[in-house]
């Protein structure tokens, strides 16, 4: 139980680079598609009980982190565009040039405000949907 407990602790410090990773070697070596392995890594250890309660509420559980504008330290926001979504560094900035556009897709709340909070940190303007 003890190395169970550890791998949970393991699972739940991952940065948002490293959970695109993990996505990817379960998609490519497992054939577990990616949409099906996030909400068991979000959820965690408490979370799992107000999942099941959300579906009765008819809560939106999926959350969209829209980039509005670069805000005047726009190299800042291409760093923390490249390191929250893995991207290029090439690909960030045509993705923070191109605002408004999504930055992360169909995350659970708690990683959009996280997301959001640390994009508003470098200077943009963000918003949730």
């Amino acid at each position: 139980m003890a190395d169970l407990k550890a791998f949970a602790e393991q699972l739940v410090n991952l940065t948002v680079k490293e959970v695109n990773e993990l996505a990817k070697i379960l998609k490519e070596e497992y054939g577990i598609e990616p949409a099906a392995a996030a909400p068991v890594m979000v959820a965690g250890g408490g979370a799992a009980a107000g999942a099941a309660a959300a579906p009765a509420a008819e809560e939106k559980t999926s959350f969209n982190v829209i980039l509005k504008a670069a805000g005047a330290n726009k190299l800042n926001v291409v760093k923390v565009v490249k390191e929250l979504t893995g991207l290029g560094l090439k690909e960030a900035k045509e993705l923070v040039d191109g605002a408004p556009k999504p930055v992360k897709e169909g995350v659970a709340k708690a990683e959009a405000d996280q997301l959001a909070a640390k994009l508003k940190e470098a200077g943009a303007e963000v918003e949730i949907q």
